[in-house]
């Protein structure tokens, strides 16, 4: 596993870089964001989403969300009208994830089976962000919480303790947090506060 120590406020570039390559090259992530440390990988990239789904012992009607640096990337993945858009661009970044319809760009393993929803979250963590404008695209990503936990990891010395041997890449940004995001679903007729995180969701009750 390549541990990268990198300033929650002052990214280094060169070691972002180095992370980017790795994660082109199809390697898995552990990253810090603005709620808890996150686990993600190339959208495209199906085997590495199926790592993902086992260190997460995920099932198959697990909900995936994508990371994005901006909304230029939201109509590849969503369908928004644009009184969604102008509410999702007044609401990011954000603590929150957003549940939308997804277009036919999305792979259908991401989608959740019966909905064809994506989750989608635009974050303002320094290292989330440089990283992903490097990337060039968003990441695939899934809250760090490990199978028969409530929460998230936030010791780097135990994410590398308990996920050396699983993980690739470990992007070590300090202390973590213990919250999640929120998550509100923008795929109806109107919004639904589905989980209550850090994010404030005041606006959609």
């Amino acid at each position: 596993m390549l541990h990268l120590r990198i300033h929650p406020d002052n990214p280094q570039p060169r070691l972002i870089q180095q992370a980017v390559e790795r994660i082109r090259a199809g390697d898995v992530v552990v990253y810090p964001t603005d709620a808890a440390y996150a686990i993600g990988c190339q959208i495209g990239n199906k085997s590495a989403m199926e790592r993902i789904a086992q260190i997460r012992n995920l099932g198959d009607k697990h909900q995936y969300a994508i990371i994005c640096s901006d909304l230029s990337d939201l109509a590849t993945f969503a369908k928004v009208d644009n009184a969604t858009y102008r509410l999702l661009k007044a609401n990011t970044p954000a603590v929150t994830t957003y549940i939308l319809q997804a277009t036919s760009e999305v792979p259908r393993r991401l989608m959740h089976p019966k909905k064809k929803t994506i989750g989608l979250r635009v974050p303002s963590n320094p290292i989330c962000q440089m990283l992903l404008k490097e990337l060039g695209e968003p990441l695939l990503t899934s809250t760090l919480i490990l199978p028969g936990q409530n929460d998230p990891l936030d010791d780097p010395y135990e994410i590398e303790m308990q996920l050396g041997k699983r993980i690739d890449v470990f992007i070590d940004g300090g202390f973590g947090t213990l919250t999640t995001t929120s998550v509100v679903d923008l795929s109806g007729d109107s919004p639904v506060v589905i989980r209550r995180g850090v994010g404030d969701v005041s606006m959609f009750e």
